[in-house]
């Protein structure tokens, strides 16, 4: 192919969307020149499906992007119009912060920040093929002929990959939300050796929202306080967006089941495999023909359009039959549809072929992230692209790479799951997937990660000072109500009684009173003379969960502790496992192709038992003796 060199960048990003931005971002925050090629402009940032940012386990990666220094939770702080905190009626643990955003705004905000970032070139172009030199990624060729040398790229093209949208029986080749796909560029891509599948997603109509009756829905409503994502933000006042609840019924379910058969997923045009915790409406029916109804929001998708999203409600049935199961919905019966549904089928890559630290396995240099490694979601992708972006950014200066594991975060989790599990569809966080859930809170996120960022290069100083103003002011607020002891008087345990709880019998102390479940910190104000009231609402966050769950989150820390011993039992990348005694043919075959950082990483791949990691680390343990004499 003929081309012509037009410039050279420590680190070229392919893609813009969430993972790219993020990539894009980190690297040349560390200082490394850097450029972001995204195939239209519009692309940056989209909101291709849901308007919105957060939820369960996904609020949790938003606020360590934050923590990490990444621009996400600043994003959407900027351009929400609803804020809600989920699951407050459990604990800590599972409590996830999720916003509507207004979402061209957010586009346009991130693609602002992008074109003001020092060391950061932003720029349209579509690229159709990677220069790749004695197994080393070093640079980019894009349609027009021009060409960029690099020391290190980052693949996160989304759903662009060869990008097939259906709509019932008819199919086309598009990326999201009508924008051109990216064709030539995985076929280069099996060339260089690197093999693609084939996954799938989707997204509900939009409608015009004065073509809907409110009346017959239901409310929802945003927090009365609300809590920022970004640790950088103390209050937030805005005026918020209502969205609005209704169901589906019997004759909804009639028109689509009597229609399964233009369904692009159950007719075979559809060879993607789509994510099974969010399948279209026909799915659902199919799966769940039990349920008397389905969930639906309507959403409204920013302030300067009158476009609804339809949240619960993706489709690949033909138009006229989603106008048809639509118009069965109470408040839609007169619904004009301005969207419609359709899924989207792409190309993506198995994630055991990436390293921890997202770089291929077989091409140095080049990192990947995003829905391009088989996840699915703006949060997921973002938490990767940041990896990515910050581990690309520390190879080009030989530095050691940044991994977190599964006890840090839930971007150690997400990545740990990828890249020793894989995923055999696109790949959602939940919170359930953390084992150390009660430590890895989305309160606590920039205690856990700012310090790391902060030592990498990525956060700055103030960021930096912010995050030990909190720490400090939480551990030295918890030591003075250690020391304020109330006496059993009757006036404090009238006051006691008033909240609900038992009174006291002999002189107890404020942290003691705080771990009873019916006072806060707002509630023991009345008791505590001597309180002067400059905590920040985060740093009050931090004492009262510290304080409350001291007992569990000392017996999670305990079970951190072993799960670190295995972690730090690090494993040469160059050894062959084949020498081993005693260990099975399936797991020495796993183990010398996935070549595991530590004894933890290898007990967490498939294939490989509990009864071989013993068989490793009885060899280990002869090394090192071995070693020592």
């Amino acid at each position: 192919m003929n081309y012509y060199m037009m410039g050279e960048y420590d680190v070229i990003v392919i893609g813009a969307g969430h993972a790219g931005c993020e990539a894009a971002l980190a690297a040349a925050r560390m200082g490394k020149k850097t450029l972001a090629l995204s195939i239209n402009l519009e692309a940056v940032a989209m909101m291709a499906c849901n308007p919105s940012i957060g939820g369960t386990g996904k609020g949790h990666l938003v606020r360590e992007i934050d923590a990490l220094g990444g621009e996400m939770g600043l994003n959407i702080d900027k351009t929400f119009i609803q804020s809600k905190m989920l699951n407050t009626a459990k604990g800590p643990a599972v409590h996830s912060l999720r916003a509507q955003a207004d979402k061209h705004r957010y586009h346009e905000e991130m693609k602002k920040t992008m074109e003001k970032e020092e060391n950061l070139d932003l720029k349209q172009g579509e690229v159709v093929d990677i220069f790749v030199e004695d197994g080393t990624a070093c640079g980019v060729i894009l349609k027009t002929g021009s060409a960029y040398r690099s020391k290190a790229v980052v693949l996160a093209t989304g759903t662009f990959l060869r990008g097939k949208i259906f709509i019932g029986e008819w199919a086309f080749n598009s990326g999201p939300n009508g924008l051109a796909p990216s064709m030539e560029l995985a076929d280069n891509l099996k060339k260089h050796g690197i093999e693609l599948r084939r996954f799938k997603t989707g997204t509900p109509a939009r409608a015009l929202a004065s073509s809907l009756d409110y009346s017959k829905m239901q409310e929802q409503y945003g927090d009365e306080k609300i809590v920022p994502f970004s640790f950088m933000n103390d209050d937030l006042e805005k005026d918020q967006i209502s969205c609005w609840l209704t169901y589906t019924n019997e004759n909804t379910h009639e028109v689509i089941r009597n229609n399964f058969s233009r369904s692009a997923l159950f007719g075979g045009q559809i060879e993607g495999i789509g994510p099974r915790y969010c399948p279209s409406i026909e799915d659902k029916e199919n799966r769940f023909s039990d349920k008397e109804r389905h969930q639906l929001f309507i959403e409204p998708e920013g302030l300067q359009t009158d476009e609804m999203y339809i949240q619960g409600m993706s489709s690949s049935l033909p138009e006229d039959v989603q106008e048809a199961f639509y118009k069965t919905i109470p408040g839609l019966e007169n619904i004009k549809i301005v969207r419609p549904a359709y899924a989207i089928e792409y190309d993506s890559i198995d994630p055991l072929n990436l390293k921890a630290t997202l770089e291929n396995r077989n091409i140095d240099s080049l990192f990947c992230a995003g829905q391009f490694n088989g996840s699915s979601g703006y949060e997921e992708a973002a938490a990767q692209g940041l990896i990515a972006g910050i581990n690309a950014a520390l190879k080009v200066d030989g530095k050691e790479p940044f991994v977190l594991d599964r006890s840090e975060a839930y971007m150690g989790v997400l990545i740990d799951d990828l890249v020793t599990k894989g995923t055999n569809e696109p790949y959602r966080i939940m919170t359930s997937r953390a084992e150390y859930r009660l430590v890895l809170r989305q309160d606590n996120a920039d205690l856990r990660l700012t310090e790391k960022g902060y030592e990498v290069g990525l956060v700055k100083q103030d960021r930096y000072e912010r995050y030990k103003k909190t720490k400090n002011e939480a551990e030295a607020e918890k030591i003075r109500l250690e020391n304020v002891i109330i006496p059993p008087t009757n006036e404090v345990n009238a006051y006691i009684e008033s909240m609900g709880s038992a009174p006291i019998k002999s002189g107890i102390s404020l942290c003691e009173l705080l771990k009873r479940p019916q006072f806060n910190y707002e509630t023991l104000a009345p008791l505590d003379k001597g309180r002067d009231n400059h905590l920040s609402m985060h740093s009050i966050t931090q004492l009262e969960v510290q304080v409350k769950y001291t007992g569990y989150i000392a017996k999670q820390l305990q079970q951190i502790e072993k799960f670190k011993k295995l972690e730090d039992k690090k494993l040469d990348p160059d050894f062959d496992y084949s020498k081993i005694e005693g260990m099975r043919l399936e797991a020495i075959q796993k183990l010398n192709q996935f070549k595991p950082m530590s004894v933890g990483q290898a007990s967490r791949i498939s294939g490989v038992s509990p009864a071989d990691i013993n068989v490793l680390l009885v060899y280990l343990e002869k090394l090192r003796r071995s070693k020592k004499n």
